[in-house]
C-alpha cells in the first residue's frame, strides 16, 4: 500500500451505539493498526432534526471504554479537521453548485406538497412507491424542466431549493468490494438522490464522498445496509474526483438476531443488550441497558465482535486486542450475516474473566460491591476473594453473589437445604465444631478440612453429610469456592459467629 492507510468511522449523534457500529469500529481500528495507519472519528451531523442531545459524548465514552481510541476526532484533532460535518458545512455548497455547473446536478425547487403529489399521480400498481427519478424529473419544477431564465429567476428571488444528483440512464456502475468482489448497478433504477438540503446542509451521500476526499481516506469499511447508496457514491467520485482517489471499500455483513437483522427490540423481548454501554433517550427517558453494564470486559466484548463475522482460518476463539491486529484482514470478512448468539456471548466473558489478573479486576468488583451496599476497604482480602472466585462468574456482576459474603454475613440462609437431614448428632458436631475452632495449630484450609474430618469420625458422622449445612452457615446457599477455603478467608471468630448464628435458626 502506498499511501498512509487512514479509515474512519462516521457515526450520526442519534442515540446509543449497537454493536455492529462497534464492530465497524472494531473493523476499522484493526485495519488501521496493521497497517501502520490512522483511525478517524468523524461525526456525521448534516440531519439536524434527528440530532441527539449527549450522544456524541456518548460515543467518546464507548469507543473510551473498547479501548478502540481515534487517533484523529472531534476530541483528538488533527490537520484535517473540523471533524463534525455541521461544522463543515461552508465546504460542501461548492461541490454541489460544481457538479450542477457540469450538468451532473441541478436545482429542484419543488416543495413537499408537489412532491407529496407527484408519489401520488405517478403511483401504479406495478410502481407503488414513485421516486423523483430520469422518469419524472422532465415532469417537476428544476432547472432541467425549467428555462435558464425562469432558474435564475427564482434562484434572484430566493425560492427554496435543493441540488439532486442527475443519474444517468442505462449505465452500469461498478466497483471493488474487499469482502464482495466485483458489485455492479444499473443507474436507471436509482433516483436522483438529494447532495444540498434547502437548509444548505448536505446529504450523507455528498458529505461522505468530499469528507472522505479531503481527509484522505484511503479505505472506507461501513454495513451493506450502504449497498444500495453505492452507485451514488462511486459516480461523485467520479464526476469530482476521479475515481483513482476512491478508497477502497467493504460493505460489512449485517449481525443477526433470533429473527433477521439485530435490533434493539430483540434485546428487549430476549433479554439481551445491543448496544455498548447503556444509553438512556433523553425524549422518552427509555433505559437500554448495554454489554458494560450487564458485567461483559471490554476485551471480551472486541473478542466476541471481532469473531462475528470475521475468523483467522484455524480453531482459536480467545484473541486479544494485540493478536486481533496481526491476525486481522478483510478477505477473511465473511459477506453472509452474522448471528449473536448471547450464550456464546458470555461463554467470551467468563473465559477473559478466569484468565484475567485478579489485581486487574478489583477497580470494576469495588464498584458494583460499593453499588450494592457492601464496602470494601481490605485491599489485599479484595484481590484474594477475587482470585478464589472469578472463574466463577460469567458477567461481572456474579462476582456480588459469588463473593459478597466475604465481606458481610449472609442477609438469608437456604435452611431448606438443611432441614431435611438435620438431627441431634449434627447439630452436636456443629456445637462442638465451634468450640475445637481455637485449637486448629494454624487457620489454613487444609488444617480446618482435617479437624472438621477427625471430628466427623470420632462422633461416627460422614464428613460430606456435614458439607452442605457447613457452606449455608458460612455463605447462605447452595454456591461458592471450596468450604474450607471460605472459612480460612472468614477467620476462625467469623466462621465461629456464623455456624452459631445459623444452629440458633435450627
Amino acid at each position: 500500500m502506498s499511501k498512509k492507510v487512514r479509515v474512519r468511522f462516521a457515526p450520526s449523534p442519534t442515540g446509543g451505539l449497537h454493536l455492529g457500529g462497534v464492530r465497524t469500529v472494531l473493523y476499522n481500528y484493526l485495519f488501521a493498526k496493521k497497517h501502520g495507519g490512522d483511525f478517524i472519528l468523524r461525526i456525521e451531523d448534516t440531519d439536524q432534526t434527528r440530532y441527539v442531545a449527549g450522544a456524541e459524548e456518548y460515543i467518546f465514552n464507548c469507543l473510551q471504554w473498547t479501548g478502540l481510541i481515534p487517533d484523529e476526532s472531534p476530541a483528538h484533532a488533527g490537520k484535517y479537521g473540523p471533524y463534525r460535518q455541521s461544522e463543515r458545512k461552508p465546504i460542501y455548497r461548492q461541490y454541489a453548485e460544481q457538479l450542477v455547473k457540469d450538468g451532473h446536478a441541478y436545482y429542484a425547487f419543488d416543495t413537499p406538497e408537489e412532491l407529496e403529489k407527484m408519489r401520488s399521480d405517478f403511483k401504479t400498481e406495478h410502481n407503488p412507491s414513485p421516486q423523483y427519478d430520469h422518469t419524472v424529473r422532465k415532469k417537476m419544477r428544476n432547472s432541467l424542466s425549467l428555462t435558464d431564465a425562469e432558474t435564475k429567476q427564482l434562484l434572484d428571488a430566493g425560492t427554496r431549493y435543493v441540488i439532486r444528483i442527475k443519474m444517468p440512464e442505462n449505465e452500469t456502475v461498478s466497483f471493488t468490494d474487499m469482502i464482495r468482489g466485483e458489485v455492479s448497478f444499473d443507474t436507471s433504477v436509482v433516483d436522483d438522490k438529494v447532495l444540498l438540503k434547502a437548509d444548505g446542509m448536505p446529504t450523507y451521500h455528498l458529505a461522505v464522498v468530499v469528507d472522505d476526499y479531503l481527509m484522505k481516506i484511503t479505505h472506507a469499511f461501513r454495513g451493506e445496509e450502504w449497498l444500495p447508496s453505492a452507485p451514488v457514491h462511486v459516480l461523485l467520485w467520479k464526476y469530482l474526483f476521479g475515481l483513482n482517489e476512491m478508497p477502497q471499500w467493504a460493505h460489512l455483513p449485517l449481525i443477526l438476531g433470533p429473527n433477521g437483522k439485530l435490533s434493539k427490540r430483540d434485546g428487549a423481548k430476549y433479554g439481551f443488550p445491543v448496544f455498548a454501554m447503556s444509553w438512556i433517550d433523553p425524549k422518552t427517558n427509555e433505559l437500554t441497558e448495554g454489554f458494560k453494564e450487564k458485567g461483559f470486559l471490554p476485551e471480551a466484548f472486541i473478542n466476541l465482535l471481532a469473531l462475528l463475522g470475521w475468523n483467522d482460518g484455524t480453531e482459536q476463539e480467545i484473541f486479544t486486542k494485540e493478536e486481533l491486529i496481526e491476525k486481522f484482514s478483510m478477505d477473511r470478512v465473511h459477506s453472509g450475516g452474522a448471528k449473536f448468539d448471547y450464550e456464546k456471548a458470555k461463554w467470551f466473558n467468563h473465559e477473559w474473566i478466569k484468565k484475567s489478573e485478579a489485581g486487574s479486576l478489583k477497580s470494576e468488583v469495588r464498584s458494583l460491591f460499593s453499588t450494592n451496599g457492601i464496602n470494601v476497604d481490605d485491599d489485599n482480602l479484595l484481590e484474594k476473594v477475587i482470585g478464589l472466585v472469578k472463574d466463577r462468574c460469567t458477567l461481572l456482576t456474579d462476582f456480588v453473589q459469588q463473593g459478597s459474603f466475604f465481606f458481610q454475613q449472609p442477609q438469608q440462609y437456604d435452611l431448606d437445604a438443611i432441614k431435611p437431614k438435620w438431627n441431634d448428632a449434627k447439630r452436636k458436631f456443629f456445637e462442638s465444631f465451634t468450640e475445637e475452632l481455637n485449637t486448629i495449630p494454624e487457620w489454613k484450609s487444609a488444617f480446618i478440612e482435617d479437624a472438621f474430618k477427625k471430628l466427623a469420625a470420632i462422633q461416627n458422622i460422614k464428613p460430606g453429610e456435614l458439607q452442605l449445612p457447613l457452606r449455608i452457615m458460612l455463605v447462605g446457599g447452595k454456591f461458592g469456592p471450596p468450604v474450607f477455603e471460605i472459612a480460612e478467608i472468614l477467620g476462625a471468630g467469623e466462621t465461629s459467629a456464623r455456624m452459631n448464628k445459623t444452629l440458633s435458626l435450627l
